[in-house]
């Protein structure tokens, strides 16, 4: 035992963290459109090798209902077996920047883009998964399954297997809820579980005719890319999508060890190595045409909690999903499909920030602004297109707040006119400058201080050299500009 002085809290917290982790992995696949086995060979490959890889020492990997949506988009347009491809693709970017230690710099993307881009999934996911709850076909956009629920409740209330099917949905989420409020020690068994256990028990003691996880064996069910597959690579589109798997990928595990440093007081992570190390795991998972893995704020959150000390409970954690895939997949045939809506549903409501946009709004309405559209963008469009316009935004909001120019104008009644500007005179600020400018008196001199400018772009030099030809004429004294700030983007003077 002194080689593994923590062995008795990490294997309590691998227990807990495989209980939380199995009807996520299932549900996260089934969601996605592929076989429910795919998802616990994501998360034992998250477990072992991604687990025993240095980085974050207690945050944990797996399949998650952030990238539902881009996997379910990705299958239905290229197909299942170019998934593969996809995500190996979308390892071996994150290994490549993680060797070039890019990885803090996820860290510099907006949190209001990650907020919007998780607010997006969370109404995409639960808008489609009230369709799966039903046993309805979901549309395929995010827009046509939102405007598209009025009338799916109305097939439902003229239909008693839908019926049926939303009752054992409803009462998942409703156990998931009321689990919250039972003491601590209750709690030890995660809620979705338990959900999940009464659900398949209400649904075979009663004989309902709900539809049940499909089965297919966990060998059967590997997609290991072919030749076909990888001729893929050639589409813009397939390429597209592999950087919209590691952008979105590498973003939210990143995200998830910072908030998992915040959980406990032991080593830090170490953000290029777990890029890294979630790189080498979604490259496995991409040769056996597995789901993509992140790190996975639930399990990581519950593995923390549960006591966990080192990596040896994540890793422990993948060996009992591997043993449940081994010894019990039929256990799997008796899952009712909507109790795993359910769950998708909780874990969806749970990815929108209610609380934080109200908040934002009142200190940072631009930031909140920024959420707000990244979300609708990506239920509007698609999730690519709308992280970017997210991103796209809060690249124009940073420059035009650090864009601030000041004009100090000095009149004393004779001679000059003395104008002083100060800050970074750039183009999106260059109706201002020249709309003060153009104010001066045109009948005076004008001596125009530009030594408090801390930059001086092309645009601003070219209308501050026109107004000053413009200004100068045979009845007044040319303009004399001092101290003009010299920067890579101005030219000499």
């Amino acid at each position: 035992m002194s080689k593994f002085p923590h062995l008795r809290q990490d294997f309590a917290a691998s227990l807990v963290v495989f209980l939380v982790a199995l009807p996520l992995c299932v549900g996260v696949a089934v969601a996605s459109g592929v076989p429910a086995e795919l998802g616990l060979v994501t998360g034992i490959v998250g477990g072992i090798v991604t687990g025993l890889m240095p980085g974050s020492s207690l945050q944990v990997s797996g399949p998650a209902a952030g990238l539902t949506v881009l996997v379910f988009e990705a299958v239905t347009e290229f197909g299942l077996p170019a998934l593969g491809v996809i995500v190996l693709g979308a390892g071996l970017l994150q290994l490549l920047m993680g060797a070039l230690k890019l990885g803090r710099w996820f860290r510099a993307i907006s949190v209001s883009v990650v907020e919007g881009m998780l607010a997006g999934i969370g109404l995409v996911i639960i808008a489609g998964q009230l369709y799966a709850a039903a046993g309805l076909k979901a549309p395929a956009s995010g827009i046509d399954k939102l405007l598209g629920l009025p009338g799916a409740a109305v097939d439902a209330i003229g239909s008693p297997g839908a019926l049926a099917s939303l009752a054992i949905g409803a009462g998942t989420i409703a156990v998931m809820l009321g689990w919250t409020k039972l003491p601590k020690k209750a709690r030890t068994v995660p809620g979705a579980l338990v959900a999940v256990i009464v659900a398949t028990v209400v649904t075979w003691a009663f004989g309902l005719p709900v539809a049940t996880v499909e089965v297919n064996g966990l060998i059967d069910s590997l997609q290991l890319p072919g030749a076909d597959a990888l001729g893929g690579l050639g589409s813009p589109a397939l390429i597209g999508t592999i950087l919209a798997f590691t952008l979105i990928a590498s973003a939210e595990s990143l995200f998830s060890a910072a908030a998992v440093d915040r959980l406990h007081d032991g080593p830090r992570t170490r953000y290029d190595k777990e890029l890294m190390a979630q790189g080498a795991g979604n490259a496995l998972c991409g040769v056996l045409g597995a789901l993509p893995m992140t790190a996975v704020i639930v399990r990581s959150s519950a593995n923390v909690a549960a006591g966990a000390r080192t990596k040896a409970s994540r890793v422990l954690h993948g060996v009992w999903l591997l043993l449940f895939a081994a010894l019990l997949p039929a256990a799997l045939a008796l899952i009712p499909l909507p109790a795993l809506a359910g769950i998708l549903v909780h874990a969806g409501w749970k990815l929108i920030p209610f609380r934080g946009v109200t908040s934002l709004w009142r200190a940072h309405r631009g930031e909140a602004l920024i959420l707000v559209v990244t979300a609708v963008s990506i239920v509007v469009v698609n999730m690519f297109e709308g992280v970017l316009i997210g991103l796209a935004l809060s690249v124009i909001k940073t420059a035009w707040e650090t864009s601030h120019i000041k004009l100090e104008v000095i009149d004393k009644g004779a001679g000059p006119v003395q104008a002083h500007l100060s800050g970074n005179a750039t183009f999106l600020r260059l109706p201002k400058i020249l709309d003060s400018l153009e104010a001066l008196p045109q009948d005076r001199p004008i001596e125009l201080d530009t030594s408090g400018l801390h930059h001086l772009d092309h645009a601003c030099r070219t209308a501050l050299d026109s107004w000053a030809a413009r200004h100068s004429s045979a009845d007044t004294e040319p303009v004399k500009v001092t101290a003009l700030v010299k920067t890579a983007a101005t030219e000499p003077v």
